[in-house]
């Protein structure tokens, strides 16, 4: 339809260009008609019919599409290069249209004497002295320019069809090309290979931003799925053991007469069960933060206060474990997040840092906050075992438990939803070597 349209607007240009030059060469052929009548008529009321006559045979004597004639008050030819002009044109005064015959003209010598005849269009009148003048133009030469200019009109007409065509198809081609690319892409996903991805040119094109894009959402897919299947397999193999043991326990209670027995079982089933809950809850946190659907909307909130809040409340708890909370908060840093995803993450880096930190020789915690080259960066650091460099990004999966943490409480959860958070909020998370102990190191975008 776009080539059509296009064509037909190109025809119409041609068409309209190719008439304004004709109707502009027949103007000045007319003006130029006019020009030369004004001189013969201007002469006449100044001079005598010898000088009338003198003037315009030397009109008629130029080479040319010139069409002249001098008669007197009866008609009778003076000068001029047409010999014979209708009875009613010189009676009549007016534009006309005719066909003539000159008779022979020379040009060169003898054998190049051709007998001249045609169409033209003649502006009769009557001088002041009485003669009838008679001055025209030959429409021939406009016509043969006009016939040039239209087979030009239909040479580029078609000229304009083929090329447009062509592009169009290629167009087509190599537009059609690129979306069956993604349609093909697009098929081998839903038949669950989830790794495809659309090819990307390397042009920079349209295109190829769309690919982009299409392989950015693709790969964020393909991490959610993976993630997905991990948790699920995680779910399955470390819930079951508690589960299972629940059921033990639940059945040696009714077993057991002994009532004391029933309530200590009782008590340690109400524990498993608030272990359990603690876990889903860290599930759906951790799955409304990586889903960016997180309860709470973002505010600009005071960063360094957050961070203050958290390390006084638990100071007392490094103390009670043997441990010394040191702090290092610049004043003033402000973020745009949510306060309680943030709290939280801070809350569960220092849980962990008091958990692995205690009972090692000089054990202590140091949490600090700075803007540094355009970023914020917090710091949670302590001086326990620390984290081996092969898993310091392993630690972050749910789930995930290192050999030296196997008999500690939890359920490996508390970094992953630290990951989340910190993902939703556009920053980095890592682990560092703290010689000795390991080092939270969390970087934000500043605002």
């Amino acid at each position: 339809m776009f080539i059509a349209i296009f064509v037909g607007f190109a025809i119409v240009l041609l068409g309209l260009i190719a008439y304004q030059s004709s109707i502009q060469i027949q103007r000045e052929q007319l003006r130029d008609v006019q020009r030369e009548i004004v001189q013969i008529r201007l002469l006449s009321s100044q001079s005598g019919v010898r000088a009338v006559a003198f003037a315009v045979q030397r009109l008629a004597d130029r080479p040319g599409p010139g069409i002249y004639y001098l008669g007197d008050p009866t008609g009778v030819m003076i000068a001029g290069n047409v010999t014979d002009f209708p009875a009613t044109i010189l009676a009549d005064p007016g534009r006309y249209e005719l066909n003539y015959e000159r008779g022979r003209e020379i040009y060169g010598g003898p054998e190049d004497e051709v007998p001249t005849s045609g169409t033209a269009i003649v502006e009769s009148l009557e001088l002041p002295n009485g003669l009838r003048l008679v001055i025209g133009r030959d429409v021939g030469e406009r016509r043969g320019f006009n016939a040039i200019i239209l087979r030009t009109f239909f040479g580029g007409a078609i000229g304009i069809i083929v090329l447009s065509v062509l592009a169009g198809g290629l167009t087509a081609r190599y537009v059609l090309r690129r979306i069956d690319a993604i349609t093909g892409t697009s098929t081998k996903i839903m038949s669950g290979n989830l790794s495809e991805r659309v090819p990307v040119t390397g042009r920079n094109d349209e295109f190829d931003a769309v690919a982009t894009s299409l392989n950015a959402m693709l790969e964020r897919i393909e991490r959610l799925m993976v993630g997905l299947k991990e948790v699920t397999d995680n779910v399955a193999h470390d819930l079951k053991t508690p589960l299972t043991r629940l059921r033990n326990k639940a059945e040696a209670a009714l077993r057991n007469p002994d009532p004391e027995a029933r309530r200590t079982a009782l008590e340690t089933t109400i524990a498993e069960s608030d272990q359990l809950i603690r876990t889903f809850n860290a599930l759906l946190l951790i799955a409304r933060a990586e889903a960016g659907t997180s309860t709470g909307a973002f505010s600009d909130i005071d960063l360094s206060e957050v961070v203050a809040d958290v390390a006084e409340l638990y100071t007392p708890v490094a103390e009670d474990a043997g441990m010394t909370l040191e702090t290092d908060i610049a004043p003033g840093i402000r973020l745009d997040a949510n306060r309680e995803l943030i709290g939280q993450a801070l809350v569960n880096l220092v849980e962990n840092a008091i958990k692995y930190g205690q009972n090692t020789e000089g054990g202590g915690i140091s949490i600090s906050a700075r803007r540094e080259a355009g970023r914020i960066v917090i710091e949670v650091a302590d001086k326990g075992p620390g984290i081996p460099e092969a898993d310091r990004a392993r630690v972050f999966e749910r789930f995930a438990r290192l050999e030296a943490s196997r008999t500690e409480p939890g359920a490996g959860l508390g970094l992953a939803l630290v990951s989340a958070v910190v993902r939703l909020h556009r920053g980095d998370i890592r682990f560092e070597d703290n010689a000795p102990g390991a080092k939270a190191v969390i970087t934000f975008p500043a605002n």
